[in-house]
């Protein structure tokens, strides 16, 4: 992007000359003391006080005095021409002479203890911008945090122009920075793998790229398998090895944002440079995205089932109470007879056929209901729901997701020898840790303890996570 492209006009007389100033900010740096006072009655004429005071103010606010400043807001020049007791129309004739303004531009910064810019300033700047540039590219913010770092630096802003083509050079320096530091990872094949991704495949109807861009819109099995492609994909090009620590994380999410932006036509219009690692941070992101999204969509399935299953059994439940209300009724009146210490015992029985009658407590009998499981029947409601997670739950516990959780969890360090693997649940995905053999996957789905489901399979799948690319 070129150096006059970056504002526009409107935007370049607008950070070239005074803003519009709120209260707070007129009462903060337009407050003369009286050692600024006795500074700005040094010069000679009303106008030249008020002038310099008017860049005295003005050099704390903005960092810089515009070249106008006769064009000072209404409320800063009043203000001033009140505490000095010279007329506001003093100041438009204010810097006629350019000398005049800048000499002084020069006393003021030297009373209020401020630098102009020097070599080592510019240094100081170059090497400030190149930090932000490596984890920001914007060059509007790159321009902005360099406004803030002069001004918290107490260093005069230099013109517009000078400053944006010293945030041009910052940025052109950070993509150099970049391809020098992944430039070891890219070797021919690697280079050719991400080629291949900017090139529309039959089968998928678009590009790689394009396709890994795409993200689930349901938790639907089919979305979960697409994922599970998407993932297998992705291992098949040892996405996941790829370890990008040497930039920093702010880079890497600018880098995939570009990827993911930029169509496949456009990146193969870079250089070289620029185009493999943007490619490169891309893959690496999308393998953590990926089973990112795997592991969400699998949490969602089972969750909605579990949801579901909850509300059904509520529903069950209200409809046996409903269901008892005459059976209660019934033991009310059982009970008033047995616990009367009127009748004797070998009364209540006769007492009890001859005032509630056997048909109706027959009738009661016969609509006894087996006494419900501690669960409430809860795990019953979620077996009809295993045809529906069977069709990408063996595919998620016992495929892909395992061994790639226990391979990452094994280069970590986690890995057990039986198999097993140990690992740390996912930030919102439950607090428990525990272990899942290989021989236990299969049977998670269908054995009565499954209520336990979620705190077996999380520290599998956050074994992924915690072992993924960052």
């Amino acid at each position: 992007m070129a150096t006059q492209d970056v504002f526009s006009a409107e935007e370049l007389a607008r950070l070239r000359g005074f803003p519009e100033i709120n209260r707070a900010e007129l009462i903060r740096y337009f407050t003369l003391t009286g050692a600024d006072e006795a500074f700005v009655r040094q010069f000679r004429t009303g106008r030249n006080v008020l002038g310099v005071a008017v860049q005295l103010c003005s050099l704390p606010w903005l960092g810089f005095v515009p070249d106008e400043v006769a064009l000072a807001p209404d409320a800063v020049v009043g203000r001033l021409s009140q505490r000095l007791g010279i007329a506001m129309g003093e100041l438009r004739g204010y810097g006629e002479r350019e000398q005049t303004r800048t000499d002084h531009l020069r006393e003021v910064a030297g009373y209020a203890g401020w630098r102009s810019m020097n070599t080592a300033e510019w240094k100081d700047l170059d090497e400030f911008l190149f930090a932000r540039a490596m984890e920001h590219d914007s060059p509007k913010l790159l321009f902005r945090l360099a406004c803030e770092y002069l001004l918290s630096s107490r260093v005069l802003r230099p013109g517009v122009i000078l400053l944006l083509r010293r945030v041009a050079a910052a940025r052109a320096h950070a993509r150099t920075e970049t391809w020098s530091r992944v430039r070891h990872l890219l070797s021919d094949r690697r280079c050719a793998e991400l080629d291949l991704l900017l090139v529309p495949d039959a089968y998928l109807g678009r590009t790689p790229l394009a396709w890994l861009s795409v993200g689930p819109t349901s938790s639907s099995p089919a979305a979960v398998k697409a994922e599970l492609e998407k993932l297998a994909y992705l291992r098949r090009l040892d996405a996941h090895t790829v370890d990008l620590s040497m930039l920093p994380v702010e880079r890497r999410r600018f880098l995939a944002g570009v990827g993911r932006r930029l169509t496949g036509q456009a990146l193969q219009r870079r250089e070289p440079e620029r185009r493999y690692p943007i490619l490169l941070t891309l893959l690496s992101q999308s393998a953590v995205d990926v089973l990112d999204e795997t592991l969400l969509l699998f949490d969602q399935a089972i969750s909605g089932r579990e949801a579901a299953a909850k509300q059904k059994v509520a529903e069950a439940l209200a409809e046996r109470a409903k269901g008892g209300e005459n059976r209660q009724a019934l033991l009310d009146e059982i009970l008033t007879i047995v616990l009367d210490t009127g009748i004797g015992d070998e009364q209540i029985g006769g007492m009890l056929r001859m005032s509630i009658g056997l048909d109706r407590m027959r009738a009661a009998w016969a609509e006894r209901r087996e006494r419900l499981p501690r669960d409430h029947g809860q795990l019953s409601m979620l077996d009809a729901s295993m045809s529906y997670l069977r069709q990408f739950a063996p595919a998620v516990l016992a495929g892909r997701v395992r061994r790639w959780a226990r391979h990452r969890a094994a280069d970590a360090g986690r890995g057990d020898p039986d198999g097993s693997v140990r690992g740390r649940c996912p930030q919102g995905a439950g607090r428990r840790a525990g272990r899942v053999r290989a021989g236990e996957v299969g049977r998670l789905p269908g054995r009565r303890g499954a209520g336990r489901r979620r705190y077996c399979v999380s520290p599998v799948l956050g074994a992924g996570r915690a072992g993924g690319p960052a």
